[in-house]
């Protein structure tokens, strides 16, 4: 199923999220406004406003502040990819020049800044403390899990724990909140809320593993960019975890090696032992493993079809290959 079936329910809503990012992404700043709509119509998948507009959706919220804070969610993400970007040097992203390779670091860094202090001016439109504290203490969090990546690359020693504990701050916990707040905007109870923050966590947790896989297994033409990205930069991510804990002393030297050196040199030798110990599959277990923790918190929603399509979000994110 594609992305665009997925959000058939949510479609009129995704329109109007839409306009409420060109409405507010405007700047009397002529770079401003061309970073920033450079970025953000770049082809992004939008699937952390999604889980705004379906999580209020699943919970009966009938209203339009919904619309602001999936843009607010919007922009965050969008922020954290300008510095995400200049960060790890990348030039490539969705099949696009990264904005830092158009614009230049000083321009992506600062749009970067311009985007999440403008999130902030539309969360307290909002009006609710409760709202504040979520996406306040999320993107604290966020931050702590760039840097928690950042001290990881090069080190081979980096351990499953260490390497889910990135991704929960890094990717989830953006995730999380958008779940949260659609139960917030929907009236729900504390023991409501804490599941569709469950749902968030272990979905975006899913998503990100199914990533680190295809920076090893997918087509370059589908995800728009290089294979070996995350080996070049010296991340252990999970198939390289895989392989240092399972595989023979020699293949454990090799990634050891491409992991404290990074580069493409050793790609050949890394492909071979992750694809020589099952180390995709063994991820791709993992990833439907935090998929179904993620269905199974949502099994208290009564059944409407913002909860299917969230379900079948569920799925699509360990099935995909882009």
């Amino acid at each position: 199923m594609s992305v665009k079936q997925l959000f058939a329910p949510i479609a009129a809503d995704m329109q109007a999220v839409d306009a409420v990012i060109r409405q507010h992404l405007y700047s009397d700043v002529v770079l401003i406004r061309q970073v920033a709509d450079y970025i953000i119509h770049s082809g992004g998948k939008r699937l952390r406003p999604a889980l705004v507009l379906l999580t209020a959706g699943a919970m009966g919220y009938r209203g339009t502040q919904h619309h602001e804070l999936a843009a607010v969610v919007e922009f965050i993400h969008t922020a954290t990819l300008l510095h995400d970007d200049v960060v790890d040097e990348s030039d490539l992203r969705r099949g696009n020049k990264t904005a830092n390779a158009m614009f230049g670091n000083a321009a992506s860094v600062l749009v970067g800044d311009f985007i999440y202090t403008r999130a902030f001016q539309m969360m307290v439109g909002v009006d609710s403390m409760h709202v504040m504290r979520v996406l306040a203490d999320a993107t604290n969090v966020i931050a702590e899990g760039e840097v928690l990546q950042l001290l990881n690359c090069h080190n081979a020693d980096v351990g499953v724990d260490d390497y889910l504990r990135v991704i929960r701050y890094k990717t989830a916990k953006l995730f999380e909140a958008a779940s949260r707040l659609g139960g917030i905007l929907g009236g729900a109870d504390e023991a409501q809320e804490s599941r569709l923050a469950a749902f968030g966590m272990h979905l975006g947790t899913a998503f990100q593993i199914i990533d680190d896989v295809l920076d090893y297994s997918a087509d370059e033409a589908e995800t728009g960019k290089h294979l070996g990205d995350d080996l070049a930069e010296g991340k252990p991510t999970l198939p390289l975890i895989h392989v240092m804990l399972h595989g023979t002393d020699g293949q454990a030297a090799v990634v050891r090696n491409a992991i404290e050196t990074g580069g493409r040199d050793d790609f050949a030798e890394v492909l071979a032992a992750i694809g020589a110990t099952g180390a995709l599959d063994e991820a791709r277990r993992q990833a439907r493993a935090e998929a179904d923790l993620a269905i199974e918190a949502l099994s208290a929603l009564p059944p409407s079809i913002f909860k299917e399509a969230l379900l079948q979000l569920s799925d699509f994110a360990v099935e995909r290959n882009h």
